[in-house]
C-alpha cells in the first residue's frame, strides 16, 4: 500500500470527492421526502373518522 504512486492516490481522492458531492446533493432530497411522508402519515392518522373537509358545506 505504501508504494502506491501519488497519481493513483490522487485518482482515488478525486473519485471519493465526486461521490461525497453526489451524496451531499442527495441528502436534502431524501430528508425532504422522509419529512413529507411523516407529515402525510400523521395527517391521515390524526383525523381517522372526521368528515371530509371538501364536503363540510353540504353536511349540517
Amino acid at each position: 500500500m505504501m508504494n502506491d504512486s501519488p497519481e493513483k492516490r490522487n485518482e482515488w481522492r478525486a473519485i471519493f470527492y465526486v461521490q461525497a458531492r453526489v451524496a451531499i446533493l442527495f441528502v436534502p432530497v431524501v430528508l425532504s421526502l422522509l419529512l413529507i411522508g411523516i407529515f402525510a402519515g400523521n395527517e391521515r392518522k390524526s383525523v381517522p373518522d372526521a368528515v371530509d373537509p371538501t364536503v363540510t358545506s353540504s353536511v349540517r
